[in-house]
């Protein structure tokens, strides 16, 4: 799940390098930490949050297969 949502976002933000992905497993869910540059908040974020939505989604269906609820947090640094 973790290369997944480096991936997107990745292809999302202006500064690619400065996205780093982290994860907490628990024992039935999963927490993802998504830092990004302050800049590109906006960008994963998307108009009215669609695109972290639409992320969240694709999390969703992916952690069904594996019978786990995913949560994607946005770390925002200031």
């Amino acid at each position: 799940m973790k290369e997944l949502v480096e991936m997107i976002v990745k292809s999302l933000v202006d500064k690619p390098d400065q996205v780093k992905v982290s994860q907490l497993n628990g024992e039935q869910s999963s927490i993802i930490e998504l830092n990004v540059a302050p800049e590109d908040v906006g960008k994963v974020i998307g108009k009215q949050g669609r695109n972290v939505q639409a992320i969240r989604v694709i999390l969703g269906a992916a952690g069904m297969k594996l019978k786990k609820r995913i949560n994607l947090e946005i770390i925002e640094k200031r």
